[in-house]
């Protein structure tokens, strides 16, 4: 199951090893231990532009999520790009009392999520169908020691 991490600008300065590992593990908590994913870690600057071309929101968001909708050959399905704010994940952290650490794991989380096709703003029940498999991966990555609380 690959996994491709790209950092630039700020995103350079997280460690990407620990967070490769656990991208793998939750693609195979979800069935799609051979899908292929993408994950960048950036800076602000860079995800208010995102944001604001693929999303018409013109601030930095913590994560966006990039299915890939088409097939292109290969040996592994492409699930798709998960693109993380490393500095909003770090602000977040602190308003929630986390760790930065956990607060990225939570973002990658939520990302490969939305890549599986669930939506937390679509309706109040699919928001809460969504929440509940993210706090089930993330206690499950808590079993396997890929993540420390």
């Amino acid at each position: 199951m690959p996994v491709e991490i790209t950092r630039r600008g700020p995103g350079r300065q997280f460690p990407s090893r620990a967070l490769k590992k656990i991208a793998q593990a939750i693609l195979a908590l979800v069935g799609q231990a051979d899908a292929e994913l993408s994950l960048a870690l950036i800076g602000n600057p860079e995800m208010q532009r995102l944001n604001a071309k693929y999303r018409r929101r013109n601030y930095p968001t913590d994560v966006l999520s990039f299915p890939i909708e088409e097939r292109f050959p290969s040996t592994h399905r492409q699930l798709g790009d998960v693109v993380i704010s490393v500095e909003r994940a770090r602000d977040q952290a602190k308003e929630r009392g986390r760790t930065h650490d956990e607060e990225m794991v939570t973002l990658l989380i939520h990302g490969i999520v939305h890549l599986l096709g669930y939506d937390h703003e679509r309706s109040a029940r699919d928001a809460r169908v969504m929440k509940q498999l993210e706090n089930k991966l993330f206690r499950r990555l808590c079993e396997q020691r890929l993540l420390k609380v």
